[in-house]
């Protein structure tokens, strides 16, 4: 599938403009309305860490908040996406008792997992923004789980997913078993959870966990041309789908009936929806402002 942009860009995004994340393990620039967040630690694989991790939650909020970002892309530095959690850094540290190393007690550290799992993976799934995640390389653990939570991914022909989590004798976080549920169904899930099994992209493909598959050396080219038609599409309406579909996956159908038709009638008293008309009848490209 090709993507082409439908406008030309406009005077103030054809710049690139360098977003300060605070650390070098994320990246950030926007360009004609896309916001590209790259994870930078490719000598781990793009691992999470205590730096990189509260630097993309917060992130996320910056360009929610920017009305110049009309699409976000997610990718990782180098041959991977994410590999999830940095395994050498699980655990206590040697000479240490597990006792010393967390004092805190289950509650405690159940009620911090679920704050951070909601500003990130939740958040990434109710951003008021599409967002997309470009696969160059494996996915695993909560790194998959984060490529989950995005709107739609792309994956290079050599990437791979994995939950990964009963390799190292975990159950799960970061909303992976709802999110995978959700694509697979529920006995296809069960058995990636329960195998850790590595799944190529062509299976991905095929299953519903990736929206394509492209040669890496075409990846940020593809990805660059779907993003590009997304944010020069009309922002309000966009918007709205995504709550229309999210809502889809959890409301019965007269719900979602009264949901889209409250979204409709907003979007038809918007700008642009009357340039859009206009136009159509003047069979140009349409020119949408997010009003």
């Amino acid at each position: 599938v090709r993507y082409r942009r439908k406008a030309p860009p406009r005077v103030s995004e054809r710049f690139v403009r360098q977003v300060e994340t605070g650390t070098d393990e994320l990246l950030c620039c926007i360009d004609e309305g896309v916001a590209t967040v790259t994870l930078n630690r490719p000598e781990k694989r793009n691992a999470l860490s205590d730096t990189l991790t509260p630097a993309l939650r917060q992130i996320l909020l910056v360009l929610e908040a920017d009305s110049s970002v009309r699409c976000i892309v997610l990718t990782g530095a180098g041959t991977a996406f994410c590999a999830g959690g940095d395994v050498s850094g699980m655990g206590p540290s040697r000479g240490t008792s597990e006792a010393q190393a967390s004092p805190r007690t289950d509650e405690e550290r159940i009620r911090e997992l679920q704050h951070r799992q909601e500003t990130l993976t939740l958040r990434l799934h109710e951003l008021a923004k599409p967002t997309i995640a470009a696969l160059p390389g494996p996915a695993a653990g909560a790194g998959f789980a984060i490529a989950l939570a995005c709107d739609m991914r792309v994956a290079a022909q050599e990437a791979f997913v994995t939950t990964a989590y009963g390799n190292i004798g975990l159950s799960g976080d970061y909303g992976a078993s709802w999110l995978l549920t959700q694509l697979v169904g529920i006995s296809k899930a069960k058995e990636l959870f329960f195998t850790s099994a590595r799944v190529d992209a062509d299976t991905c493909l095929a299953l519903g966990i990736v929206n394509a598959v492209v040669p890496r050396a075409g990846l940020e080219s593809h990805v660059k041309a779907l993003a590009e038609t997304i944010a020069n599409g009309p922002p309000v309406a966009i918007r709205y789908m995504k709550e229309n579909l999210n809502r889809a996956v959890d409301n019965d159908f007269r719900h979602c009936l009264a949901h889209e038709a409250d979204r409709l009638v907003r979007t038809a008293k918007t700008e642009d929806h009357r340039e859009a008309v206009r136009a159509f009848i003047d069979k140009r490209p349409p020119r949408f402002e997010g009003r």
